[in-house]
C-alpha cells in the first residue's frame, strides 16, 4: 500500500513525437488528472524527436522552434481526464490548425493519478486547517497548494488592495503536508507564511488547498516525493513487545494478500481452484491408503 500511495503522489511526464502513440496509465483505484500539456516544438530536432525527412530535404525547410498549439491542454482533458488509461496517435490534425507546417512536432504531458474517492479542504491565510478520517482509517495526502491560484478560491475571496492578481504557489507545500499529516488519523496545521514561507508579493492574500483521501491501511508509511520512506529506528522498534510486532506482521501479510487479490482476481481464482483440486486429490489418496490398511 505504501508503494500504491507513492505512485499516487508521483508526478508523471510522458512525450511522443508525431506519428507515435502516447500512452497514459494510472494504478488501480485512481484516474488520470492532467496537469499541463504542450504540443509543438521549442527545441531543435536533434535534441528531441528528429525529423523523419532526409537531411537534404530538411535543410530546405527552416525549422520553427517557437511553435505551439493552444488547444493541446483541452484536447488532453477530452481524451484522458478521469480515465484510468488512454492511448492515441499524435499528429497535427488531432489538435486543429497546424501552426508550423513542415516542422516535426511533439507532445509533452504532465499528469498525476488521482484517487477515485477524495476530499478537498481549504483554509484562508492564518486560519487552521483540520483533516480527519474515520476510525481505523488514515490520511493519504494527494496534493497541497499554498499561495494564490489564478482562479482564486470561493472560500477565500480576493480583496483588491491594489496588488496585482498573479498566481504564486509554495514549492514545499506538498512535502510539508505529507510530513505533518500523511499516515495519521487526524492532524491540523495553520495556513500561514510561518509554516509554508511566503511565495507571493507582500500583501497578497493566500490560502491553503489540500486534497486527500482516507485509506483503511493502518500500516501506511509517510511518503515524500523527494526522499524514500523512512522506517522507524531500531531503538524504538526494540521497545515494542514481540506479540505486538507479530500481530502487525500478520496484519501486514493479510493486507498484502488482499491487495494481490484485488489487483489480480483471475490469478487469485486460478490459485484457489488449483488449491481446492490439490486438496481433493490428497484427501482421496489418504482415504485410499486408510481403506487399504484396514483391509490388510
Amino acid at each position: 500500500f505504501a508503494g500504491y500511495i507513492s505512485q499516487v503522489l508521483k508526478n508523471y511526464t510522458d512525450h511522443a513525437c508525431d506519428g507515435e502513440y502516447v500512452s497514459l496509465r494510472c494504478p488501480h483505484r485512481t484516474t488520470i488528472s492532467i496537469q499541463s500539456s504542450f504540443y509543438g516544438r521549442i527545441v531543435p530536432s536533434h535534441q528531441l524527436c528528429p525529423s523523419r525527412y532526409p537531411h537534404s530535404y530538411a535543410t530546405l525547410i527552416k525549422e520553427d522552434v517557437a511553435c505551439s498549439v493552444g488547444t493541446s491542454l483541452q484536447k488532453m482533458l477530452d481524451e484522458c481526464q478521469d480515465r484510468r488509461s488512454c492511448q492515441f496517435l499524435v499528429n497535427s490534425r488531432l489538435f486543429g490548425t497546424d501552426p508550423c507546417p513542415g516542422t516535426g512536432k511533439y507532445l509533452l504531458v504532465w499528469y498525476k493519478c488521482r484517487p477515485n474517492e477524495y476530499k478537498s479542504k481549504v483554509a484562508c491565510e492564518d486560519d487552521k486547517l483540520r483533516l480527519s478520517c474515520k476510525k481505523s482509517m488514515v490520511i493519504a495526502i494527494y496534493s497541497a497548494i499554498f499561495g494564490r491560484t489564478q482562479g482564486g478560491s470561493l472560500e477565500c475571496p480576493y480583496q483588491n488592495l491594489g496588488m496585482p492578481m498573479t498566481e504564486c504557489q509554495s514549492a514545499t507545500a506538498l512535502q510539508l503536508m505529507i510530513r505533518r499529516c500523511h499516515g495519521k488519523r487526524s492532524c491540523s496545521i495553520y495556513a500561514s507564511t510561518y509554516e509554508f514561507g511566503d511565495p507571493c508579493y507582500p500583501g497578497i492574500q493566500k490560502h491553503l488547498n489540500v486534497i486527500y483521501t482516507c485509506d483503511n491501511t493502518p500500516l501506511l508509511l509517510p511518503v515524500d516525493e523527494t526522499q524514500p520512506p523512512v522506517l522507524s529506528s531500531s531503538s524504538s522498534s526494540s521497545m515494542e513487545p514481540v506479540g505486538v510486532s507479530t500481530e502487525m506482521a500478520l496484519l501486514s501479510n493479510i493486507l498484502a494478500a488482499y491487495a494481490f487479490i484485488t489487483e489480480n482476481p483471475e490469478r487469485a481464482a486460478l490459485y484457489f481452484v488449483s488449491g481446492v483440486c490439490i486438496g481433493l486429490v490428497l484427501t482421496l489418496l489418504a482415504l485410499v491408503l486408510r481403506v487399504s490398511c484396514r483391509t490388510d
